[in-house]
Order: structure tokens, then sequence, then C-alpha cells
């Protein structure tokens, strides 16, 4: 397999990957990036194939199995039973119920079902797993989930229910029992579904798309749930989200530093040069690029303050550090896209089959947690931020930035919104890869906790949002109050993006819906769009 190094891409290059193959993706085994599994999250990748040298690994391996199975060879999870019973003898005519039996018996998840775009996006990745020709499954059950993937089948995943030990069993469980007719599915239409999709029965969702039920054979059970792809789409949808946040968050300083009329040279390159993390270094770039023909800036140059606080001073240092963690994670996670994660696994060219670990989850749980930690320290600093524009002893500005304090509260209650949200994103970041729990009458005695530490970091990457958000409310408001002098280019554009969809705030009034106005403007991709306008060259 050839080796793939994730890197920090700049944006057109990472949007011509996002443009390759919109509408379809080959899958070959080994091919797919993270822009790839963005599409298909987007919902911009309707169909998948898979490539001819994929199709002859999988014919192989079965082939192989098959060969083995005939010859009387005891192979793990084939003809003995699973875990602390791999000792028990399964008999050749009850090598079917056993598949079957797993499946049903594995689906014990709870909770609330996984989006339908996490789910499509682990269908797709287990079928890439098994696409690398070492699962030993049939082709027919390779075509059962291509044409359920394109078709518009998606199953129904409960959320928990994972310890990432033998891979996300139980949630994987839930996707396999469709391809046999049985849990539950959606089945989206093309395009946006006008309203909210209603689960149906398997059986039901495979009539109505044309496909029959697919009969398991030998191992095609342990295969479909032996993975970490549940665990590594929650985690891809996370690492989007805060891959998004970003240049946001940069933006989101740059305006907070010109609304306290706070210093830039500590953005200095010269300082960054010394301590050249690559992040860093972006970091410090951004911001001298959105603060650009900047005319607040030299109308506080000759202003005696010597340092400003941390949460300004150190943006830098903080922000490049959350960009070297995405780095890190996303390698994780291409590496992980294309991985087999069976057990056990069949080598068609010396006829071996090996069980082993692939399927545990420690490097997709310890990623996580350190998107967790790095999401929630871009949301610490940035309350911080928040806390300098609303207090007029930092900030210079009105108290609580409202034009008619004491009658009126003005933001007073979005700093203590922040302030809520980052003390949850603390408790959330608390790391899940530490916290193993024994399993399976201790044949599962270490385990990963995988999907439950993706879970957190993409609910840590929610709050995040909107704390950049309660950053981006504030910071506008803060520049209101030094008209008529106009920041930096690229604080310029996403001030006045702000301003076309947020107004002022003279006297106090419903903020909530501002809050959820400014995150859509985020989440939607409209605030970067109109700084890159006007600051193309950003990082």
């Amino acid at each position: 397999m050839s080796r793939r190094r994730f890197r920090q891409r700049t944006p057109s290059q990472y949007n011509a990957d996002m443009t390759r193959h919109a509408r379809s993706i080959t899958l070959t085994g080994d091919n797919l990036t993270l822009a790839d599994a963005e599409r298909i999250l987007a919902g911009e990748v309707r169909r998948l194939a898979i490539s001819p040298d994929a199709r002859r690994r999988v014919r192989r391996s079965r082939q192989c199995l098959e060969q083995l199975m005939s010859a009387g060879r005891t192979i793990y999870g084939v003809n003995t039973g699973f875990g602390k019973l791999s000792n028990q003898r399964i008999e050749p005519d009850e090598l079917l119920t056993l598949q079957v039996n797993l499946l049903r018996s594995h689906a014990v998840g709870v909770g609330s079902p996984l989006g339908i775009p996490e789910s499509r996006l682990a269908m797709a990745l287990r079928l890439q797993a098994l696409n690398k020709g070492y699962s030993g499954v049939t082709p027919a059950l390779i075509d059962m989930l291509l044409q359920m993937f394109n078709r518009g089948v998606v199953p129904v995943i409960p959320e928990q229910g994972s310890v990432g030990a033998s891979g996300d069993l139980a949630p994987l469980a839930h996707m396999a029992l469709v391809v046999m007719g049985e849990g539950e599915a959606y089945v989206v239409p093309l395009g946006r579904p006008e309203r909210p999709l209603r689960p149906v029965t398997g059986a039901a969702a495979l009539r109505q798309v044309g496909l029959k039920p697919h009969r398991l054979q030998p191992k095609e059970g342990i295969s479909l749930i032996n993975g970490t792809q549940v665990s590594c789409a929650v985690l891809v949808q996370a690492w989007v989200a805060a891959r998004h946040l970003a240049t946001i968050a940069d933006v989101a300083a740059a305006m907070t530093l010109e609304a306290t009329r706070s210093s830039l040279r500590p953005f200095d390159p010269r300082v960054h040069c010394l301590r050249p993390h690559p992040g860093q270094q972006l970091v410090a770039d951004n911001v001298r690029r959105l603060l650009d023909r900047s005319g607040i800036l030299p109308s506080h140059a000759d202003c005696p303050k010597v340092q400003d606080a941390y949460c300004i001073r150190c943006v830098p240092q903080v922000h490049g550090t959350f960009r070297d963690a995405l780095v890190f994670v996303g390698e994780t996670l291409e590496r992980e896209l294309n991985a087999a994660t069976d057990n056990p696994l069949v080598f068609a060219d010396t006829s071996d089959v090996i069980s082993a670990g692939n399927f545990h989850g420690q490097p997709l749980a310890l990623a996580a947690d350190v998107l967790a930690a790095a999401v929630t320290d871009l949301a610490s600093i940035a309350e911080r931020r928040v806390e300098n524009l609303v207090n007029p002893d930092l900030s210079g500005l009105p108290g609580f930035l409202t034009p008619h304090p004491g009658l009126n509260s003005g933001m007073m209650l979005i700093q203590v919104l922040a302030a809520a949200l980052v003390s949850e994103c603390k408790s959330l970041s608390h790391p899940a890869s530490v916290d193993s729990i024994p399993t399976s009458a201790n044949r599962e005695d270490h385990v990963s906790m995988s999907t439950h530490a993706a879970r957190k970091a993409r609910m840590i990457v929610d709050n995040a949002t909107r704390v950049l958000a309660c950053e981006l409310l504030c910071a506008a408001q803060g520049l209101d109050f030094l008209k008529p002098l106009r920041p930096g280019r690229g604080a310029a554009a996403a001030y006045d993006c702000l301003r076309q969809h947020v107004r002022h705030l003279g006297r106090d009034r419903i903020l909530h819906r501002d809050i959820e106005t400014v995150t859509r403007l985020m989440t939607d991709g409209v605030i970067e769009a109109a700084v890159r306008e006007q600051c193309p060259e950003l990082a």
C-alpha cells in the first residue's frame, strides 16, 4: 500500500481535492482522502464504484478462505465461537447461523442514532476496508454494500454501546443487520430531503430500492463488525468541523485585537522564526494579513501600554498549537481511512489467516482526545478575549458593550454563555483513551473507548463553534464604538459580513437569535468566504 502523508494544505489545494470526482468515488482499498470523506459527509458523493484490482483481491481472498475451510482448517470466527467462546468448534451445517447470530446478539446499541452523514461515511469506510482484500468476504457482499450506498439505504446506527475493543462491534452490527434485511434504515432521496426522514425496517428499506437481503456466508458477519469505521466516521466529522474553525478563530482574534486597541508587535515574524512551530508561524502571518491597512492600529501607536493580555498576545502560540494538532489528527485519520481493521485477516498470497488486533481503536481514541484538548483550549482562549471585550477595565470600551449601561445589560450574558460552554468542554475533554474497562470475560482486557472519544470531540467542537460566535458578536460590537476608524482588510470583511445579518446592539434584545445567526454564518462558510475574498492568501 502506498503511504500518504497528510499535510497542511493550502485552501486552494484542499478545494481542488474537494472538486475531484465530486459526484462519485472509485474505491481501490487505499485511495480515500479526508477531502473524499468530507464530500461524503456533505452528501456530495452520491455513488461509489469498485476498482477492478480491488475486485480481484476480494475474489482471491474469498477463494483462499474457502480452500482453507475445505481443508478442515480451524479459523477463528468462521468455524469457532467468538471472544471467550473461540475454543468452541462450530459444525459445518451451523456456519451460516453463526454469522447471523453474531449480528443479532451484538446489535445492542442504545442512544440517539448517528446522523445520516456519519452513517453513510461509516458504511463507505467499511466497504473500503473490505475492498483491501484481506477479509475473505464474497464479492456478493461487496456489491450489496455498494448498492445500498448508491441507492440511498442508510442504516440507523445508535451512538452508544462500543468500547472500541474488537472494533465498533455494536454500532457496526446495527449497520450489518440491514444487509440481511433486519434492523432499521433510512431511504435517502437524491438531493436534500424536504422533511426529516423516518426510519423503516431494514427489509422495507431494501424493498423500496429494489434490493434483496444478502445471505451471510461464513466469516461475513464478523468481517462486517470487526472494524473502527464508526469511530472513524464520527472523528472525521469532528475534524472537518474543527478544521473550519482554524481560520475563523484567527479572524475573531484579529477583530478583538482591533476592538481592544491592542498591539500587533507580538505577531512580528522575527519573533516566530525563533520558535518555528509551523502552526504558530501560520497564525502570526494570518493575523498580520487580516489587519493589513488597518485604520485603528495607527490611532494608538503611541499608547503607553507595554503588554497585552495573554489571550491576545499569545494567539499565535495557542491557535498555532491547535493547527498543529489538526495535522496530527488528520494524518491519523487518513491512515485509518485506508486501513484493514478486520480480524482474522486472510493473506491469500501465503494462505495464512492471522488473528491479530488491527480492530483496536487506540490510534483513533488518542487522536480524538488530542483534538478534544486542542479545541477546548481554542474555546478557552476565545472566552478570555470575550471577557477582555465586555469588561471596561480591560477594554476601554463601554461596559458590556452597551451604549446605555445600567438600564441595559448589553453583552454581559454573552460572556456567561461562553464561560458555560468552555467549562462543559473542559469536563468533556477528560481523555477517554486512558479509560480502559475489561469486557468479554476479560478476553478483551484493554479497550480504547474510541467511539466515546470521538463523540466527545464532536460535542466539544460544537461548543467551541458557539464560543467563537460569541467572540465575533462582541468584537463586532466593540468595533462599532471605534467608528469612523476601520479595521484591517480581513477583519473589516468579517465585520461587514456580520453587520449584514446582525445589527448593532443598542438597547437590550434577545441575543439567542444573534448567536445562532452568527453560528450559521460560520458553519455555512459565509464569514470565511467574505474574508478570503479580501485576503485570499490566508492559510
